[in-house]
Formats: structure tokens, C-alpha cells, sequence
């Protein structure tokens, strides 16, 4: 159950302005900087992931390894497991195209803490509203730095596997339901770094994340097997979420490049 804490020493004013919506608009610059040092001095970034087996032919998540049981999937599994509790069945199309091919699976959580959702909160009631909006912006971006450092940091293990990586996915991504949030969040071990959610499947605090990545053998995709002949057509690797594989296209943070 790696743990990750490493600290963000600048947020991506870039990245905070794109967040707020103003990627064209003429805005203070220094006003967008001055939001994302103060998110720097209140963020506490933290971030966790486990290890898991995938079977892409069946898009089932098998959960043994780390001893954790999802109470309520099993009916949904196609193996010996049946009656276990011991896999999830991953739904819709998007996350078992992301995922073919890959025969484990890295389910991460990252978050950057509640003192900055406080913050944004009290900026606001202050009538500070510009400022609320660029805070919570790059509040945003700094969450995103942390999961893009833990992508880093995973690369670097699972290389020792012999193994690679495509981008992180995240429940509501496509048509990943995202009311598989609550089973994703949990073999992530979100709750070991106080990530928690509500009955509207928010999670909490607001600035977190959850993902799956996949691994894959490069030149192979049955069993985690490096000696199969079955080639992969391996897509290129992307670092983060990549808006143009989303069917968000309404969402106010699109890149439109």
C-alpha cells in the first residue's frame, strides 16, 4: 500500500487559468499568480495505490492479492470467484478499450487536502469572488501535478516488472459509470489518506482523484506472460487525461488544442 507525500513546489499557472475558463480571456496574470502561491502554501498533497490483476478478456479487476473483498460484485464475475467477492467487473465500453490488452491494473488516489476547499469557501464569503474561482482553479491543477508525479513514481516500479503503463482513466470518463466510484475508491485505500464519499458519490475533500492505469507487457497481452506471441498494438503513452479521448465536451476545462 504505497504512499505517496512528496510536496508541489509550484502549481502551473498555465494549467489554473485553463481550470478557471480564461484561457483566451485578457486577465490579470498577476492576480492568477497570486492564487496559485497562496493554494501552494495550503495544499497537503497526498496520494496512495495498489496493485491488482486484470483480465481484459472479461473486464474483471480480481482483488485477491491485496486481501481486500468487494461485498456485492461477485455476482457480476465470470471465474471461479463467482461467490468470493474477490473481483469487479469493470462496466462500459471506454474503460474495456482503455484496458485491452493489460493483465494488471494500478488503482490509484490522490488528493490535496480540505484546508484549500476552507479557504476557497472563505474567499468567496468574503466577496472576494474572482479570486475564490482562480483558488479553487488552482487548487484543480495542483491536484492533477500530484497524480501526474505519482504516474512518475509508479513508472519507475513497474518498469522493474518488465511492464508499461498507458494514462490514468477515471470513473466518469466515456461511459465508465461513475457510480463505480465507491469499489474504485476502496481498492484504491482512499480511506488511508482521508478520502471519503458522499451519497451523491463526490468524493471528499473535493480536490482528489481516482484512476486506473493500465500495464501491460509490451509486446505481449494474455496471461502477464512476457514469452506469448500475441502482439500488442500498443497506443501511445499519454501523461494524464487526454481531453480528446473524453466525451465531456461540454466541460469548462477542455483543452481545446
Amino acid at each position: 500500500m504505497p504512499i505517496y507525500n512528496s510536496p508541489i513546489f509550484a502549481i502551473d499557472a498555465a494549467e489554473a487559468r485553463r481550470y478557471a475558463g480564461l484561457q483566451k480571456a485578457d486577465f490579470s496574470q498577476q492576480l492568477i499568480d497570486d492564487a496559485c502561491m497562496e493554494a501552494q502554501l495550503l495544499i497537503q498533497p497526498k496520494g496512495i495505490w495498489q496493485l491488482y490483476d486484470y483480465d481484459s478478456a472479461h473486464q474483471l479487476l480480481h482483488t485477491t492479492e491485496n486481501d481486500v473483498s468487494l461485498q456485492g460484485t461477485a455476482p457480476h464475475c465470470h471465474n471461479k470467484a463467482d461467490t468470493t467477492g474477490n473481483c469487479l467487473a469493470l462496466q462500459g465500453n471506454s474503460i474495456g478499450k482503455h484496458l485491452a490488452g493489460c493483465c494488471k491494473v494500478i488503482v490509484m488516489a490522490a488528493t490535496v487536502g480540505e484546508a484549500i476547499e476552507q479557504q476557497v469557501t472563505k474567499s468567496f464569503e468574503e466577496g472576494r469572488y474572482s479570486f475564490s474561482v482562480l483558488l479553487d482553479a488552482a487548487a484543480t491543477a495542483a491536484v492533477e501535478q500530484v497524480a501526474d508525479a505519482m504516474e512518475k513514481t509508479i513508472r519507475n516500479e513497474v518498469k522493474r516488472l518488465g511492464l508499461a503503463m498507458k494514462w490514468r482513466f477515471s470513473p466518469g470518463y466515456g461511459d465508465w459509470p461513475i457510480q463505480q466510484q465507491t469499489e474504485i475508491l476502496q481498492l484504491a485505500g482512499g480511506s488511508h489518506i482521508d478520502i471519503s464519499l458522499t451519497e451523491s458519490l463526490m468524493l471528499m475533500p473535493r480536490k482528489s482523484i481516482t484512476a486506473v492505469i493500465g500495464l501491460y507487457y509490451p509486446d505481449t497481452v494474455r496471461n502477464c506472460t512476457p514469452h506469448e506471441q500475441n502482439t500488442l498494438n500498443k497506443a501511445p503513452e499519454k501523461p494524464k487525461h487526454d481531453c480528446r479521448h473524453c466525451s465531456k465536451i461540454d466541460c469548462p476545462a477542455r483543452n481545446k488544442e
